[in-house]
């Protein structure tokens, strides 16, 4: 509900998209930008009305502030006068009204679980909801949730842990078989050990303060054809371990993804360089007590602190070059991500992302995203449709379709820039059609010059329908599409009007 209230996320001319549900944005009047809210916040006027103080807000009070002058909303428990923040929200006073005088948890985590909302609406906090001793409304008992768990959801894990002389080993029964290394994701940090497994859309978390300390590297191991995942500690000191740990907060939950919030890093910067005049390849390392692979056609969020306000962004991971990890299969334990990020700039985030230093730190979320792998499987014919840097999530489909599916026929991108300049990794693209002769690429330019011997325009359905060719009349066919909005939702119009299925169909779109 809450949106990062920023004039770039993405930018009108931005093509970075993610997978994720689609949403209207209105235009913000002027002096109402992220940097003014900033302003305002520090500005030390009172934005809550209250003087100051903190109060324990009732339903019933709640209930009273359902205007736009008089806003307030219930998010993860705490109550916000949002009437200040009206104006600078880029979804539009309407999505705030939605939840005007009410909880608006379930619209926020909905629509953007990932923004720091205590950091942006800091200073728009009224207190927090009273506490009634029953259950409150629209919540169901621990059993029942369980029950309702049972029956929609998969099999809850368990876990179990041993040790030897040197290490202990803490094992994990998903109950499950299509479980990889992407599935689990590790992190120990200070006391705080993490492991938080994927299992269809829902995570179950171990989360743990380890009773003794343990060395930095550690190994994960995955048994796919029993769903069983192997985490390999070294103990520091070579001690007996009465107990692995105690309990930290939602240890042993199993609850849908989309209830179990972001978890981020702090990863450091290796390298940045330049790929075409506006576009870099950003390099960051994971800690090295970190265990993170982030599975085809999903993000992350990165995340910064600009002038006192945590500020996330969306970004899909590539590989440091489209050729040099084609390869079969794609099997990367690596400590690197890389991501090829567009520089605005008149924008807020990408200018503080480039101007950073070579070892400064930036936070990475957990994957995110819903596209599944078993998409591509069985595959006889996939199509990429891409423009600028919504060229990032094919990158890691295009590698994958073409080391590891055997049925597939024909891979072909068609790539829309501005001008040549703008074509990202063209050279190496290019190299690709020649490695595999199932794969072809179509270069479309908006703003070619006048030497340019290639397509020229915008997606069309005469562009499309010649391009859109099956191998046979009744070949498993799949077609992505990312780039800005209009280009996207443009693009899934048009091949509706060509016959294609929803189930044809995957849009990366933010």
């Amino acid at each position: 509900m809450l949106n990062v209230p920023s004039q770039s996320f993405p930018a009108p001319s931005s093509q970075q998209r993610v997978a994720s549900g689609g949403r209207s944005k209105v235009p913000l009047k002027q002096g109402r930008s992220l940097m003014d809210w900033i302003r305002l916040t520090e500005s030390g006027k009172d934005l809550t009305g209250l003087k100051g103080k903190l109060i324990d807000v009732t339903e019933e009070e709640l209930k009273k502030h359902n205007k736009k002058d008089d806003c307030w909303i219930c998010i993860r428990g705490c109550v916000y006068n949002v009437s200040p923040y009206m104006e600078y929200h880029p979804g539009g006073e309407d999505t705030l009204m939605s939840a005007a005088g009410s909880d608006g948890t379930d619209l926020f985590n909905q629509i953007h679980p990932w923004v720091n909302y205590e950091s942006m609406l800091k200073v728009c906090l009224v207190g927090r909801m009273a506490v009634k001793p029953t259950v409150s409304k629209g919540m169901l008992p621990k059993s029942q949730v369980t029950d309702i768990l049972a029956k929609e959801g998969p099999s809850s894990p368990s876990y179990d842990w041993f040790q030897t002389e040197s290490l202990v080993t803490i094992v994990i029964y998903t109950k499950q078989k299509d479980i990889n290394l992407d599935s689990v994701i590790v992190d120990h940090q200070d006391d705080s050990f993490r492991a938080e497994t994927i299992i269809k859309d829902y995570s179950y978390l171990i989360h743990l303060g380890l009773s003794h300390e343990i060395q930095e590297d550690f190994s994960v191991r995955v048994v796919e054809n029993v769903g069983k995942i192997e985490i390999v500690l070294k103990k520091k000191e070579n001690t007996f371990w009465k107990s692995l740990g105690h309990s930290l907060e939602n240890h042993n939950s199993f609850i849908p993804k989309k209830d179990a919030g972001l978890y981020y890093r702090r990863c450091r910067l290796i390298s940045k360089e330049d790929v075409t005049h506006d576009t870099k390849l950003f390099c960051l390392m994971l800690p090295p007590s970190t265990h993170l692979q982030v599975p085809i056609g999903q993000h992350v969020y990165l995340k910064l602190t600009i002038t006192g306000t945590e500020i996330v962004k969306p970004y899909t991971p590539v590989f440091d070059s489209l050729l040099s990890e084609f390869q079969e299969p794609v099997l990367c334990n690596s400590k690197y991500i890389y991501f090829l990020i567009k520089i605005y700039p008149a924008g807020l985030f990408t200018p503080e992302l480039d101007h950073l230093q070579i070892g400064d730190y930036v936070s990475i979320s957990s994957p995110e995203g819903n596209f599944k792998k078993s998409r591509i499987e069985e595959l006889e014919d996939l199509f990429l449709l891409a423009a600028g840097t919504g060229f990032t999530p094919m990158v890691k489909i295009l590698n994958y379709a073409l080391a590891n599916i055997p049925s597939l026929r024909k891979v072909k991108l068609m790539f829309f820039n501005k001008t040549e300049d703008d074509i990202i990794w063209r050279s190496q693209v290019e190299k690709l059609t020649f490695k595999d002769k199932r794969f072809d690429i179509e270069f479309i330019l908006s703003a070619p010059t006048s030497e340019w011997n290639g397509k020229r325009g915008y997606i069309s359905p005469a562009l499309l329908s010649e391009f859109l060719k099956r191998s046979s009349d009744k070949s498993k066919v799949l077609i992505c599409i990312c780039g800005p909005t209009p280009f996207t939702e443009q693009g899934i119009r048009l091949l509706h009007d060509l016959n294609f299925s929803k189930d044809e169909i995957h849009s990366f779109t933010a």
